[in-house]
């Protein structure tokens, strides 16, 4: 019997966003490029989060470079501009264009990591022969543009590992051979170097005090911690000689004002782009934050990180790969349902638990012995 091998001499990787999710999918991108290294390999990405993986003003497309480390080609879309105007010309123009582009590449495979039916839909417009997806996806109807499911098979519930297996078995799929898992589990995150955001982060934090980073907010209510406590944080971190800067994203610039206010001049709130948060993080002694984007950023930097749940699971979610410690009340029960208010259990985790949690981590990282 002849076997069917797919080529991957083009590989094309379909997450869209959220900044957290994006980050989640980088060590499988990494083990798909250590497994091909020959091959073409893009992504395919919301425009808001394609600095996770190319520079601004850098080329979207060509040789590799710290600017563009991980994919030779960035793709990208703007899925929310399109909705909130799907009849426009100005819309059908940008979607024709990306299409056309997108398809212009010849992909021989895509893997959707996403699990969307959005996803899983540009997916097979992309005009790839070959539509890898999980047996499994987050929205059932996702699978119908799949052109070979994958079961996945690993012990593992942290979504990083997730998608480490559905890149494991592709690649083990392409290859006939099972040496893709064991690749993909060593695979190494890198994220872009800006020249001109690591200019300004240096500049910003030139006075070369350590410094933690707070982050407080999060997709929605119910995995925000009062914004309150994030003040009293910094106050009893100040007692420590630790500054504190408030991270804020668009529209939780409220969230860092409370945050400052209840800090008594403890913190000081800082708006960042995508490539100067990484800047930014990069240098922070650690990170304290809810279930969001920054959070799995600094896992992914290996920076400390003190992470406060409640309505979603730090099993699955959780930070990966870096020193941390979860805080998440016995009562807290998983939904992800968004709820515009704090969930009852996040509100029994105390600033004190917090501090503790802080100060242990560390004095941890200090008694580690330097490389």
């Amino acid at each position: 019997m002849t076997v069917n091998t797919p080529r991957c001499d083009s590989v094309l990787v379909v997450r869209l966003s959220a900044m957290g999710d994006i980050i989640h999918t980088l060590p499988a991108a990494a083990a798909l490029r250590q497994a091909f290294p020959h091959a073409t390999l893009g992504w395919l990405v919301e425009e808001r989060w394609a600095e996770l993986l190319c520079t601004l003003r850098y080329p979207r497309s060509g040789r590799r470079s710290p600017q563009r480390p991980l994919v030779d080609r960035v793709h990208s879309v703007n899925t929310a501009e399109w909705r909130r105007a799907p009849f426009s010309f100005n819309t059908w123009q940008q979607m024709a264009a990306g299409l056309s582009e997108l398809r212009g590449i010849h992909y021989d495979a895509v893997i959707d990591f996403q699990g969307a039916v959005r996803s899983a839909l540009l997916a097979r417009w992309s005009g790839a022969p070959v539509v890898y997806g999980s047996t499994q996806p987050r929205e059932n109807a996702a699978s119908m543009f799949y052109t070979r499911q994958v079961l996945l098979k690993t012990n593992g519930a942290h979504v990083v590992e997730q998608a480490l297996a559905l890149a494991g078995a592709v690649v083990s799929r392409a290859s006939m051979s099972t040496a893709g898992i064991s690749i993909a589990a060593e695979a190494r995150t890198e994220f872009p170097v800006d020249p001109d955001a690591e200019s300004k982060i240096a500049s910003l934090t030139a006075d070369g005090k350590f410094f933690a980073i707070l982050n407080p907010g999060a997709g929605w209510g119910a995995k925000r911690w009062p914004a309150e406590r994030y003040g009293q944080v910094a106050r009893e971190l100040a007692k420590d000689g630790l500054g504190s800067l408030v991270n804020y994203g668009p529209g939780e610039e409220e969230l860092a004002v409370a945050v400052e206010a209840a800090s008594e001049g403890a913190a000081r709130k800082i708006s960042c782009s995508v490539s100067e948060l990484v800047a930014l993080t990069r240098r922070a002694r650690l990170l304290i934050g809810g279930d969001t984007g920054p959070v799995h950023l600094a896992a992914a930097l290996k920076i400390p990180v003190v992470a406060i749940f409640g309505p979603t699971s730090p099993e699955r979610n959780g930070p990966f790969g870096t020193p941390s410690i979860v805080l998440r009340s016995a009562s807290s029960i998983t939904d992800h349902t968004r709820h515009r208010e704090p969930e009852p259990g996040l509100l029994e985790i105390t600033v004190g638990e917090v501090v503790a949690a802080t100060r242990k981590l560390l004095q941890s990282s200090i008694a580690e012995p330097s490389e």
